[in-house]
């Protein structure tokens, strides 16, 4: 159906109801510029022998033949039927489903006619190995490379079946992520034989690897004569995507408009149903909301027009913009819809963990929009519910959260005794989740050495079947052996270059997110230590009848874990930021131990605190450790000095010195199983700062020593800062 303004709408339906009936040609003509390309392949379903000549026919009237591979392209769209004859199998019919790429199989009556000299058992196995890596392509990827990989080497593969695997080689990676090593694949697609389905897939891999320009110059490059509606559609749609991740929103909602204009004219409904939402999405990022809130309007009706699963993911969209927005009334209304129909959803089809659509995620969603909007009472169940789906799914990063929220809420609600209940489960939850992150960790390393095997493998034969081609060339015309073995060698070079570079990118980039899932699991972990010294000191305090006290340093530290919580995620912070989490901490810290020591922060007025960036909470447990293995053991009242100086311009000096009983007596006066604690605490930040150091190039500098020659020595560390 086309869209069109609200006013007008109803007549201009009427009237082109009335037109239908005299103009069928003309619309019938303009329908066939709406399909996509469908591609497939026929083959003999005992032998998997292509079948060449096969006539195609769409029911609008389209036509197409297949190639001596058995493949052909024709122009269709979903619901569309293809009339598929020949002289050596019985006519079959087939229903268009989607856009992918498609395989029928038939019975021959005649098969001698088909075996002719130029089809031969190269031809047919090639098939075999491309169909079956499109089996395995969203179960195995290391099986479906492999299929690639085994399609490649067979002899005789000519430079579009070489052009057609590595498209689909980069459809795997796509899938499964590896988008740099699909930009690979999708190329050598293009120098082998140049499809602008290659290239719109190409330029599509570029912005999945935050290669925006390179995108943009890719879609470019493309003429638009050459490109279907539909295809003319996914251009515009991708720039738009490219320009909105560079923040260029008026690129990009310009970009999304001409798709928009092309899908209406051409009834392609999922798209314009698509564009709506993201023309949406470039609105809220340019500040324009109401603008936005219209789109977004048109996008909720569209999508309840496909399918159930569209219109909850639509719904979720929107409750998320409501969220931003702080439309909280809204966004509850469109997450218990969402909740409700998921039930639904879940009984044909199981949403994985990572899916947004989860009930555990959307029950979480739901708490939190409560919770913001200051509805305690319906907040707290639906946290409940989220923990109880998060368990049946073992979902733990939702549980997670969700226990968090859970626990602030029952605290917030006056329910102290169950919201630290709740914080011992949220604990527990951060610690399998630790456990699980690891197993994780060897997993993608064993995943990511699979591929790489089959990368090699596969760039290989590549390389293989370009020196035997060559070799081939040099017989054919000896009077330039010479200079074609030149071009060979420089040629295998290059090649031999490319890989190694290939994979050193590769392993640099899969370095890069082990890196990153280990500082997300190192920082997940809280100090418990010092949360449940804490929480005993609320209970003293409550035991002695200073419920007073107790209520302001646990509103004290219900502010400090939840400025921790909120910088969980972030490898760096300002410097600002850190400064003021260590007020709060060394606050509470000296409020429990106000006869034991006293304390300073000083930071030198020079320098500019917003400038620098830190690792967050990478002081407090050097603070911890002067206050509870230092001060806390000295006879006479001690002192903490946290001092911030500047070393050069680039460069600054945390000091953090105390005048306790120094390291060595502390270590003695140790029991075995705080030695061990001890330990965890500082190799889990010596580990941090390795990894930063490796990432950001030595950014952070830590040296621990004595603070004086007395006695009581103390100790001293000095972290070195250095600017980005």
């Amino acid at each position: 159906m086309i869209k069109i303004s609200n006013t007008y709408s109803f007549i201009f339906l009427f009237l082109f109801t009335l037109l239908s009936f005299g103009q069928n040609n003309n619309i019938q003509a303009q329908n066939d510029d709406v399909f996509f390309t469908v591609r497939g392949s026929i083959y003999l379903k005992d032998s998997r022998e292509p079948i060449e000549n096969a006539s195609i026919l769409v029911n609008n009237g389209r036509y197409s033949r297949t190639d001596i591979f058995g493949k052909f392209e024709i122009m269709a769209r979903v619901g569309d039927e293809l009339t598929i004859s020949h002289n050596d199998f019985e006519t079959i019919y087939y229903t268009v489903k989607s856009n992918e790429r498609i395989t029928i199989l038939v019975e021959g009556q005649k098969t001698s006619r088909l075996k002719k000299d130029r089809e031969d058992e190269a031809v047919r196995q090639f098939n075999q190995k491309i169909d079956s890596a499109d089996t395995y392509l969203k179960k195995d990827a290391a099986k479906s490379i492999k299929f690639v990989g085994d399609a490649l080497n067979i002899n005789g593969v000519s430079t579009s079946q070489s052009a057609d695997a590595h498209e689909l080689l980069g459809d795997i990676y796509v899938y499964w992520k590896q988008y740099d090593l699909a930009i690979s694949a999708y190329k050598i697609s293009l120098q082998n034989f140049e499809m602008t389905s290659s290239k719109l897939k190409l330029a599509d891999a570029y912005t999945k690897n935050e290669e925006y320009q390179k995108s943009i110059d890719t879609y470019k490059s493309l003429k638009e004569k050459d490109l279907s509606n539909y295809q003319k559609t996914i251009l515009y749609e991708g720039l738009g995507d490219a320009y909105l991740k560079l923040k260029n929103t008026q690129q990009a909602i310009s970009s999304y408009e001409k798709g928009l204009e092309i899908a209406k004219k051409h009834l392609i409904a999922p798209k314009v149903t698509d564009l709506n939402s993201k023309i949406a999405q470039a609105y809220n990022a340019k500040g324009e909301v109401e603008k936005a809130k219209g789109f977004y309007s048109n996008s909720l009706k569209l999508a309840k027009k496909e399918n159930k699963k569209r219109a909850v993911e639509e719904q979720v969209k929107v409750a998320e913009f409501n969220n931003l927005n702080q439309q909280y009334d809204d966004e509850i209304e469109l997450r218990k819809d969402v909740i409700e129909t998921l039930e639904d959803i879940e009984k044909d089809s199981v949403l994985p963990n990572e899916s947004p659509l989860t009930p555990q995620k959307q029950n979480y969603k739901l708490g939190n929009a409560y919770l913001l909007n200051k509805d305690l009472e319906n907040a707290i169940p639906s946290f409940k519910k989220s923990i109880e789906e998060a368990d049946k799914k073992e979902d733990l990063d939702v549980k997670k959260d969700a226990t968090r929220k859970l626990s602030e809420a029952l605290i917030d609600a006056g329910n102290a005794e169950e919201g630290l209940k709740w914080l011992n489960e949220y604990k527990e939850t951060v610690d399998e989740l630790y456990a699980k992150k690891i197993q994780e960790l060897s997993q993608v390393a064993r995943f990511s050495r699979n591929i790489a095997e089959q990368q090699n493998r596969i760039t290989s034969l590549e390389s293989d079947r370009a020196l035997s081609k060559s070799k081939y060339d040099l017989t054919q015309e000896r009077n330039k052996r010479q200079q074609l073995i030149i071009y060979s060698l420089i040629g295998g070079l290059v090649l031999l270059l490319i890989t190694g570079f290939l994979m050193y990118k590769y392993i640099k980039q899969q370095r890069l997110a082990n890196n990153l899932l280990a500082l997300k699991s190192l920082r997940s972990q809280m100090n418990p230590h010092f949360i449940f010294n804490a929480l005993n000191s609320v209970n003293s305090f409550i035991a002695t009848n200073d419920e007073r006290t107790a209520n302001k340093y646990l509103s004290d530290f219900s502010q400090l874990m939840r400025s921790v919580l909120e910088n969980s995620e972030e490898d760096f912070i300002p410097l600002k930021k850190e400064i003021e989490l260590l007020q709060l901490y060394t606050k509470l810290e000296h409020f429990r131990f106000q006869d034991k020591f006293d304390y300073s922060i000083d930071v030198d007025k020079s320098i500019n605190v917003e400038e620098f960036q830190i690792p967050p909470m990478l002081l407090q447990p050097y603070i911890e450790n002067a206050v509870w293995h230092g001060l806390r053991y000295k006879t006479e009242k001690g002192h903490l000095s946290i001092a911030i100086r500047p070393k050069s311009l680039d460069e600054i000096t945390i000091t953090i010195a105390d005048d306790g009983i120094g390291r060595t007596r502390s270590k003695k006066m140790k029991t075995e199983n705080q030695k061990k604690q001890n330990s965890k605490g500082m190799n889990n930040i010596k580990k941090r700062v390795a990894i930063l150091n490796e990432m950001y190039k030595d950014k952070v500098d830590v040296i621990i020593d004595d603070f004086q020659q007395f006695e009581d020595k103390g100790t001293k560390v000095v972290v070195t800062l250095k600017k980005d």
